[in-house]
């Protein structure tokens, strides 16, 4: 998993951006060819969160619940979101957090129920897009969750992890390992500079010239 980290940048309005452990098991599955490269599925292992700008008046809040969610204190952390969305009920990033949280214990209904929370307060909102994708991927609606990640970077076409779940979601379910590719660079061109991605680059290159090569001998 990632390691856990806690940024913020100062000023009014500040960001903050976290990246949380969602403690899902993982599911690992072989790339094709004759050498297998795992890959991380869809993001499960890997979930980065972008809030919005929180209100100044609310940030020692928020930044007390993603304090506590980043140390893995899931329980706390909930409470602490829906202690902070009973003054802000309208600040999306917290109903995302609390999506990630419900996946986490395996409650998809709750994390539904969350995600819909946020995209009604903002339809464009990157990280509840992801998150959304995410459920329709382990729900097994693998077309659906291309529609909500291909949404999360039209919002935002910056959104790195949107382009890091296309491109597991393509390759592992869809086995389209052309669009596969051009997601994960980039993912890497976003500044990513995730060393276990390039391998993966370079594994999809070899493979997609070996299919070609195939191709072309039975033409």
């Amino acid at each position: 998993m990632y390691s856990q980290r806690f940024t913020k940048m100062s000023g009014p309005g500040r960001r903050l951006i976290v990246v949380v452990p969602l403690l899902l098991c993982a599911a690992f599955l072989s790339g094709c060819g004759s050498t297998s490269t795992s890959r991380s599925s869809a993001g499960d292992e890997n979930t980065a969160v972008e809030t919005r700008d929180v209100p100044p008046r609310a940030q020692t809040l928020y930044e007390q619940a993603v304090s506590i969610m980043a140390s893995g204190d899931y329980l706390e952390a909930q409470l602490r979101f829906q202690e902070f969305l009973l003054q802000y009920p309208t600040f999306p990033g917290a109903h995302v957090n609390l999506a990630i949280i419900y996946a986490s214990n395996g409650d998809d209904e709750g994390a539904e129920n969350s995600i819909t929370d946020a995209l009604i307060i903002d339809p464009q909102h990157p990280a509840a897009l992801n998150q959304l994708g995410m459920l329709l991927r382990r729900q097994g609606k693998f077309q659906d969750a291309e529609a909500a990640y291909t949404r999360a970077i039209t919002a935002d076409p910056n959104y790195a992890l949107g382009y890091y779940n296309l491109g597991v979601l393509n390759e592992l379910y869809l086995q389209r390992l052309d669009v596969a590719l051009q997601h994960f660079e980039r993912y890497q061109a976003l500044g990513s500079n995730d060393k276990q991605v390039e391998k993966w680059i370079v594994d999809l290159k070899r493979r997609i010239a070996a299919n070609q090569r195939t191709a072309n001998v039975t033409e």
